[in-house]
């Protein structure tokens, strides 16, 4: 069986986090080989690099130095453990990989969309997700969910005009790119959310 590699998106409290590994669970139960991952980190170097980005601090950081460190997180995370997990056949389930990048830098930040071509280009050197996930729940909804949480990060304490570019940069690429995205109704329900689940796992095993 070759490697397939699956990734969630979706805006601040869409739930993918939360059913990372119940998808995981459910396609081994399918007898697939399953790593689980997450975007900025993965490995103990690219988690490193996800507790600067993340934690507030008195020094802001610039919008250049965010983007910098998630292509470097990347770097090291599809190196170390992505492409071996796909060479030796696992699916490798991500939270969060390139399109959140497109969408929080990108359209969040405003950030040159050429820089983060280049960037892409260097780094991903053409490696395109299988399936893309996207959890999509009204901004309002999700920040929500969010904040019952825990106390907010550096990026979850932006504006609601930032979250609502993201959440309209990740319907655009999913309008863009039906043959790769997958939308999920992520406002429902619970079990609602898991049927449109257990759906897309149906749908990804007849790959094999």
């Amino acid at each position: 069986m070759s490697g397939r590699f699956i990734t969630l998106e979706g805006g601040e409290g869409a739930g993918k986090s939360s059913n990372l590994q119940w998808l995981a669970a459910r396609l081994r139960e399918a007898g697939v080989a399953v790593t689980v991952t997450r975007e900025p980190g993965g490995t103990d170097l690219a988690e490193r690099i996800r507790q600067v980005l993340l934690a507030p601090s008195d020094e802001p950081m610039a919008d250049l130095t965010e983007m910098l460190l998630i292509f470097a997180a990347r770097a090291q995370h599809l190196a170390t453990l992505i492409r071996p997990a796909l060479d030796r056949g696992d699916w490798v389930l991500c939270d969060r990989f390139m399109d959140a990048t497109w969408a929080y830098q990108g359209a969040g930040r405003g950030l040159d969309p050429d820089d983060l071509a280049a960037l892409e280009k260097v780094v991903l050197k053409g490696l395109v997700p299988d399936r893309t996930l996207l959890f999509d729940v009204p901004v309002s909804q999700g920040l929500s969910r969010a904040g019952k949480r825990s106390e907010p990060d550096r990026i979850e304490r932006e504006t609601l005009d930032f979250f609502e570019r993201i959440r309209d940069c990740y319907r655009r690429r999913a309008e863009a790119e039906p043959q790769r995205f997958r939308l999920v109704d992520a406002g429902r329900d619970p079990a609602a959310v898991r049927a449109q689940l257990e759906a897309h796992i149906k749908e990804m095993l007849t790959w094999r």
